[in-house]
């Protein structure tokens, strides 16, 4: 089989080099991933060029290296990955915006500068993001110069209330603010509407409630203690976050797990999956009054789960992964209870799910509401079952597989209409992809050991990307010469879903706006660092 693994990278490098931008290739951590590095001058003309060669924009971080700040961006093509760096000096970090030309990265960017001190030039909304009044405006934390547990201040810290919200004037137009604290059992985000009547005029989102100070704790953990901080990123993602970082630091360190383990990651990670959709698709269903549907869901959720913590110890499936393996061993009683669960629940869903596709009352609340089109959902960079409920395809385990996903076949779903019934059905087939994927995991698991040996003073830095339940996941890492980690940086897929809820939510009305956020269902944890 020819490999066709970056050959569009030759035409991109002859056109930068045609256009006067100065990049520098290095050599490649492995085979997903390669690295340019670029120079501070070309930043901005470089994100026209790669958005106009077809390159979708990953994620983007910092980190510090003393006398200069590197800031990376990630972004795929094809199912490849381009690694770019750029340094520039500590004492006056600034390089141009990239948010004109890939409208997912302004957080990113806000983040990067709130925590690193990077100025973004130009940037079209340079507000604070995750950086919270206990901060001085001249604190970074990310610096190695600060410490982990920052700086008391003298003083009680001042309520975080003078945000600057956009704001929207004109006759008959007010505003409605929702949280950050809620009436359910939620992380905390602000959403701040304007509308006419019922019809919304502008949202805005107001997350950075939940800071954790996850990439600062990170420095200096062992391989296995930062997966389970990996774990804990969003907590129903803990698989999927935890297998990204595992392969991060499994390529930082040049090993490769044994086969078995790889099959039984790949069984967590889809059980992940299906609970997740089940939970969703019956609280999408609450959120317009069709209690039977969620009590039904929640139903086949509560069981599914409850499978997880017999099988495997834990019901959200945490802290199952170890650098070069994982912790439990699955027996053949084990294995045969799964395929029996399985069963069970695919003929379930399919008495229940045409009662969803024919209850008009609820095709009257779903059809046609907060609808994200192609173009959209491409622009911001959108992700997972948000994206293919647009039409926008990608799923790193059919463009970019990884062991053992290169050997199996997963269906990859897809709608076009963009609205929130796309998004349930979307949902709901991908329940059924990894039913199938769950059959053919049990069919080929291999004997074998469930863990490689781990090397103690492992080097290096590396990439993972996995894609969970809510899309890519993506996790970098570098390790000192001692193995221990030296920065960290996981980009849940909610950083690039979030944006698209307030796009859609445009000329809906208000009372749709909890079945339009239950629909996108972004993690607050996840891109609340």
């Amino acid at each position: 089989m020819t490999d066709t693994r970056f050959n569009w990278m030759p035409k991109l490098l002859s056109r930068l080099r045609k256009s006067r931008v100065e990049v520098t290739e290095v050599p490649s951590w492995h085979d997903p991933v390669r690295t340019l590095w670029v120079q501070a001058r070309d930043w901005g003309r470089l994100a026209t060029y790669l958005q106009e060669f077809g390159c979708r924009l990953a994620g983007l971080w910092g980190e510090d290296r003393l006398e200069r700040l590197r800031v990376y961006a990630c972004l795929e093509k094809q199912g490849d990955y381009l690694l770019l760096k750029v340094e520039v000096p500590a004492a006056e970090p600034q390089l141009a915006s990239w948010t004109a030309v890939y409208p997912g990265v302004n957080r990113l960017e806000r983040h990067t500068r709130d925590l690193l001190g990077v100025t973004f030039l130009d940037s079209p909304d340079n507000r604070r993001w995750p950086r919270h009044q206990a901060w001085p405006e001249d604190v970074y934390p990310l610096r190695k110069s600060e410490p982990l547990s920052g700086h008391s201040p003298d003083a009680d810290t001042p309520a975080d209330s003078d945000y600057p919200f956009q704001s929207v004037a004109g006759e008959a137009v007010y505003e409605i603010p929702v949280g950050p604290v809620h009436a359910g059992i939620i992380e905390p985000g602000h959403f701040r509407f304007h509308a006419i009547g019922e019809t919304v005029l502008n949202l805005e989102a107001r997350l950075g409630y939940t800071h954790k100070g996850i990439e600062k704790i990170a420095e200096g953990r062992t391989a296995e203690a930062l997966l389970k901080l990996a774990g804990r990123v969003s907590g129903d993602s803990t698989v999927a976050h935890s297998w990204a970082a595992a392969q991060a630091l499994e390529r930082a360190a040049g090993i490769e797990p044994p086969a078995r383990a790889l099959y039984l990651r790949a069984l967590l990670l889809e059980r992940e999956r299906i609970g997740n959709h089940l939970g969703d698709i019956g609280a999408i269903c609450n959120d317009v009054g069709f209690a039977f549907a969620q009590m039904q869901f929640s139903r086949l959720r509560e069981r599914w789960l409850r499978d997880n913590e017999r099988l495997f110890g834990h019901r959200l499936l945490m802290d199952q992964l170890l650098p070069g393996g994982v912790r439990h061993p699955l027996d053949n009683d084990a294995a045969s209870s799964i395929r029996e669960a399985c069963d069970r629940l695919r003929e379930e869903l399919d008495s229940l799910l045409p009662l969803l596709r024919d209850n008009q009352s609820l095709r009257d609340r779903l059809l046609g509401t907060g609808i994200l089109s192609t173009e959209q959902a491409r622009r911001l960079g959108c992700l997972g079952y948000v994206a293919r409920a647009s039409g926008c395809g990608y799923d790193v385990r059919c463009d970019s597989p990884w062991p053992p996903y290169e050997n199996l076949s997963i269906r990859r779903p897809l709608q076009q209409s963009g609205d929130v019934a796309a998004r349930v059905i979307q949902r709901a087939e991908e329940v059924y992809a990894s039913l199938d994927a769950v059959r053919q995991i049990l069919d080929k698991l291999p004997p074998g050991p469930l863990r490689a040996h781990w090397p103690e003073a492992a080097t290096g830095a590396g990439m993972g990307m996995v894609e969970g339940w809510r899309g890519e996941v993506l996790a970098y890492v570098r390790l000192n010469g001692e193995g221990r980690v030296e920065r960290f940086f996981p980009r849940d897929p909610s950083w690039f879903n979030w944006p698209a809820l307030a796009v859609l939510i445009h000329d809906n009305i208000v009372p749709d706006f909890p079945v339009c956020n239950k629909s996108v269902n972004g993690s607050y944890s996840g891109q609340d660092l």
